[in-house]
C-alpha cells in the first residue's frame, strides 16, 4: 500500500524530502503557505560543502568530518556527521544531475570556495545564488513528480498543530488562508521543515516566514527541543530598515580583511590574532572578535579587483549598492554580527525521527549535525541530507491502518481562532511580537550572562501569563493571533536551555562561565508537560 506523507515547508529541506519520498514510491501532500521561491532558501548565496578536493590541497571527507566536529565544539553525533559528511561528494552529483550548475574552475572542476573554520578549500557555489539555483533545480524535479500523480502542493496553508493521540502523529491541522477555515490532512507521517526561529529575534539575517512557532507549538504538544541556547551570529552584516543583509562569509574566502581604525591606522585585528587565516575563524570567534573591537569593524573587498567581485562576489557587490549605497570597489562595508542560524531545534535522531512516533523534522528546525556551532556551507549539505534521510525512514516504516477521531480537537481549536478575533484589543499580536524580540536580543546576545537570562524568562513568564486573556484585532491575520503563544513558549525553553548551561561552548557565550566544562560535552534536551519545563544533558555517541 502506498504511503501517505505530509511534509509541512518547502525550502531545500522539504523540497528534497519529497523528491526522495516520491522516488520511493510514497504520496506526498508538500504544504506551506508560500511558493518556494519565497523560501529562506534561496536566500544562501555562499555554497554547499563536500571533500571534493579539485584544488589538490588533500582534503578528505575525514577533514570533513573532523571540521564540522571541532566547529560544533564536540557535541553533534559523530555518526550523523560521518554520514551527512561521507554522503557529500554524491549529494553534488545529484544536485547537478537536476540542473544545479555549480561554477567550474580554468580546468573544468567545480570550483571550490573557503568558508570559515574549514582546514581545506570545499564549498562548491553556484555564482552568487547557489540557494536560487538548487531550490530551481528541486522545484522542477518536484513538478515531474506532479505531473506522475505523486506529490501534489498546498499553497496559502499555515501549520496550525499536529494530530497527536497517545504519543503518535496522525497528521496536521492547518489554518487555509484562502478559504479562512482550518483544514485537517491525515497522513501516515509529518515531516516538519519549516526552518529556523527568526521570528523570535526580529531583524535577523533570515525570513520573518520562519518565525518559531511550529516548534513551540509542538513542544507545547510533547516534542521534545535540543540544543536551543547554540545561536549563530554571521559576523558580517548591514542594516536595513525590514532586516539584517548578510554579507556572504565568501567575501573573505575570497580574500576580504577585516579591520577597524585605531587614528587613521588599520588594524586589521583577526590577522594579528590568529595569522593569515584569521578572517576565516569560525563565525563564533570572528563574531566575538567584532563585538569586542574597541570600534566600527570595516570589511574591504576592493582590492580583490572589478572582475573577480563581478564573478565572485557579484551578490556582495548589488547588496551593498542597493540597500547601502556602497560601492565595494572603492570603499569598505561597515559590518556587525546578527543573528543568522539556529543550531537548536526539534530533537530528533539519526532518522530525523522526534520522540513522537510519525513525526519527522529536516533542515533548520531539526537539531543533529551542527552541535554548537555550524560551519559556513554546512546548512545547505545538511539540509538535503536531512531530507533524504527523513523520506527513506517515513516510507518504509511500518503504520496503522487505523486512526482516531480528531473531530472534537478540530472544532475546539476552529472556536479557540474565532474566539481571538472577536474584539480589538490594546495588545495587539504584531506589538507583543515586538516585544519578544527586544527580549530576546536584550538578553540573549552574543554574550549571556545569569542575571540577564533570568530578567529575559521573567518578562517572558508575564506575556505567558496574559496570553489567554488577549482579544486581536480581527483586521490580521489569524494565523498572527494563535502563533503568538507558541513562540512565547518556545523563547522561554530557548531562555531555559541558555541559563542551564553555565559554561561557553560554541555559539553560547557566558560572561559569567567563560570557560568550557567537559561534563557538560553533550546537549541539552528540553520536554514541556503540563506546564512544567523539564532539562536534561544527553551524551551523543
Amino acid at each position: 500500500m502506498m504511503k501517505k506523507l505530509i511534509i509541512v515547508g518547502s525550502g531545500i529541506a522539504g523540497l528534497t524530502c519529497a523528491v526522495e519520498c516520491a522516488a520511493q514510491g510514497g504520496s506526498v501532500v508538500l504544504v506551506s503557505p508560500y511558493v518556494s521561491e519565497r523560501s529562506q532558501s534561496v536566500m544562501a548565496a555562499g555554497g554547499i560543502n563536500a571533500a571534493l578536493d579539485t584544488k589538490g590541497e588533500n582534503d578528505s571527507i575525514l577533514c570533513h568530518i573532523e571540521d564540522t566536529m571541532r566547529g560544533g565544539a564536540y557535541i553533534a553525533d559523530r555518526k550523523a556527521v560521518e554520514g551527512m559528511c561521507t554522503a557529500a561528494p554524491e549529494i553534488i552529483k545529484w544536485l547537478e544531475s537536476l540542473g544545479t550548475v555549480f561554477t567550474r574552475d580554468e580546468k573544468g572542476n567545480i570550483d571550490l570556495r573557503a568558508f570559515g573554520g574549514q582546514t581545506h578549500r570545499r564549498t562548491a557555489y553556484a555564482g552568487a545564488s547557489t540557494g536560487k539555483q538548487i531550490v530551481t533545480a528541486l522545484v522542477r524535479k518536484v513538478r515531474e513528480y506532479e505531473c506522475r500523480g505523486l506529490i501534489s502542493r498546498r499553497l496559502g496553508m499555515q501549520f496550525h498543530s499536529a494530530l497527536i493521540n497517545d504519543g503518535k502523529c496522525y497528521g496536521a491541522l492547518f489554518y487555509n488562508e484562502k478559504e479562512y477555515k482550518t483544514e485537517a490532512l491525515y497522513a501516515d507521517a509529518v515531516i516538519m521543515a519549516v526552518g529556523g526561529q527568526n521570528g523570535l529575534f526580529g531583524k535577523t539575517t533570515g525570513s520573518l516566514l520562519c518565525d518559531g512557532y511550529a516548534a513551540g507549538k509542538l513542544f507545547y504538544q510533547g516534542a521534545n527541543l535540543k540544543n536551543l541556547e547554540f545561536i549563530q551570529y554571521h559576523p558580517t552584516t548591514i542594516e536595513t530598515p525590514q532586516k539584517r543583509m548578510l554579507i556572504s562569509e565568501a567575501a573573505r574566502g575570497e580574500g576580504g580583511r577585516l579591520y577597524y581604525l585605531n587614528g587613521d591606522k588599520r588594524v586589521y585585528f583577526m590577522e594579528e590574532k590568529y595569522g593569515e587565516r584569521g578572517n576565516l575563524m569560525s563565525r563564533d570567534i570572528v563574531s566575538k572578535c567584532i563585538y569586542d573591537a574597541p570600534s566600527q569593524v570595516f570589511l574591504d573587498i576592493s582590492f580583490l579587483g572589478k572582475e573577480k567581485i563581478k564573478h565572485k562576489l557579484n551578490e556582495v557587490s548589488d547588496i551593498c549598492d542597493r540597500y547601502a549605497g556602497i560601492d565595494v570597489l572603492r570603499e569598505s562595508i561597515p559590518v556587525y554580527p546578527s543573528v543568522h542560524f539556529f543550531m537548536g531545534g526539534l530533537s530528533v535522531d539519526r532518522n530525523h525521527r522526534t520522540n513522537i512516533k510519525h513525526l519527522y523534522a529536516v533542515g533548520e528546525c531539526a537539531s543533529m549535525y551542527h552541535g554548537a556551532n555550524r560551519l559556513g556551507g554546512n546548512s545547505l549539505l545538511a539540509a538535503i541530507y536531512s531530507g533524504k534521510s527523513a523520506a527513506l525512514s517515513a516510507v518504509n516504516e511500518p503504520y496503522e491502518d487505523r486512526k482516531p477521531n480528531f473531530g472534537t480537537y478540530i472544532s475546539e481549536n476552529e472556536r479557540k481562532i474565532s474566539k481571538t478575533l472577536s474584539a480589538e484589543s490594546k495588545f495587539p499580536a504584531i506589538y507583543i511580537k515586538q516585544e519578544l524580540a527586544n527580549i530576546m536580543n536584550e538578553n540573549l546576545g552574543i554574550t549571556r550572562t545569569g542575571d540577564k537570562i533570568k530578567k529575559g524568562i521573567e518578562n517572558i513568564d508575564y506575556f505567558l501569563s496574559i496570553s489567554d486573556r488577549l482579544n486581536f484585532d480581527s483586521s490580521i491575520s489569524p494565523y498572527q493571533c494563535y502563533s503568538l503563544e507558541g513562540m512565547i513558549m518556545l523563547a522561554k525553553a530557548v531562555l531555559m536551555c541558555a541559563g542551564e548551561r553555565k559554561e561557553t561552548r560554541g555559539a553560547h557565550i557566558r560572561d559569567d562561565y567563560p570557560e568550557s566544562r567537559k561534563e557538560l560535552e553533550c546537549s541539552t534536551v528540553i520536554s514541556y508537560d503540563e506546564g512544567n519545563y523539564k532539562i536534561s544533558f544527553k551524551e551523543e555517541v
